[in-house]
């Protein structure tokens, strides 16, 4: 009876523990996200820890493949923490395509993330290119500047799904052979970049999110210039020409010098007529 008893006890000690874990997994009590990054890189830098603990290797490309540049380091990044900065101030470029290899042995939900800041160019269309993905196109004409202006952080994420030897991104389907190939794809414009990367176990759920910056919120009255769309031939509503939509700033706008009030330049003149009317009258008694 004791035998029978002790065995009871122990199977509901063990589904007690089972529902313990299952409960603290479902409350975010599972691996960290350093824990779920399995490959991550600083790229054109050294060896990085960021504040949510994931950890960045040094640049494995440095003297094998493309130019590192440290030039962001003179700018602060907007939108970034300021200990992480370094991750959007260095990058690599080529002037070819170029990329990472990464591994990855074992199958499930995957999100890729590329973290990006123009520091070099001040306007768009310098510096446009394409990001494959073990040849599927998965950033078309990426225009870092267009999309948040100058020295601002802004992430390119990408989810994907390794199942039974095939990598599924975006809709379409290869054969994976536990190998992922991330390409930066050189473009019309300038040359193409990465500052950092890493690829990571999850969902979109999981990705940190970068800091808000006022520059970049979308305007109140955007959504009713959406609705207000130029009517077409046939009666609908014609939708704006790609990669035009819900363009954004980098910040405020710089004031117009010359659009100042020019009140306070009349005043030396006022004064030069002042002099100037009485000499002339005494020239003329004369």
């Amino acid at each position: 009876m004791q035998r029978v008893t002790a065995q009871l006890v122990a199977g509901l000690v063990a589904a007690v523990l089972s529902l313990l874990s299952e409960q603290s997994w479902a409350d975010g009590g599972g691996p960290s996200l350093s824990e779920r990054v399995i490959w991550a890189v600083n790229a054109g830098g050294d060896a990085h820890v960021d504040v949510h603990g994931i950890h960045y290797k040094k640049d494995p490309l440095e003297g094998k493949l493309g130019k590192a540049s440290n030039y962001g380091m003179r700018l602060p990044i907007l939108r970034s923490n300021q200990e992480d900065q370094i991750l959007y101030q260095t990058e690599r470029y080529n002037e070819d395509s170029f990329g990472y290899d990464v591994p990855i042995r074992e199958e499930g939900e995957y999100i890729l993330v590329m973290k990006y800041a123009e520091v070099y160019f001040a306007q768009s269309q310098q510096k446009v290119f394409d990001v494959r993905l073990n040849g599927h196109v998965v950033v078309k004409d990426l225009d870092i500047f267009d999309r948040v202006g100058h020295s601002t952080a802004h992430d390119e994420i990408v989810p994907f799904s390794i199942r039974r030897g095939k990598l599924s991104v975006q809709g379409e389907v290869s054969t994976f052979n536990g190998k992922l190939t991330v390409e930066f794809v050189k473009g019309y414009y300038d040359n193409p970049k990465i500052c950092a990367l890493y690829v990571m176990k999850g969902t979109l759920e999981d990705v940190p999110k970068l800091q808000p910056h006022p520059g970049l919120e979308k305007p109140e009255d955007d959504d009713d210039d959406d609705d207000e769309g130029e009517v077409g031939e046939e009666g609908g509503k014609k939708k704006p020409p790609k990669g035009t939509h819900h363009r954004v700033q980098s910040g405020p706008r710089t004031p117009n010098p010359y659009a100042a009030d020019n009140s306070s330049l009349m005043f030396p003149i006022l004064v030069a007529f002042g002099v100037f009317i009485p000499t002339l009258f005494c020239l003329c008694r004369l």
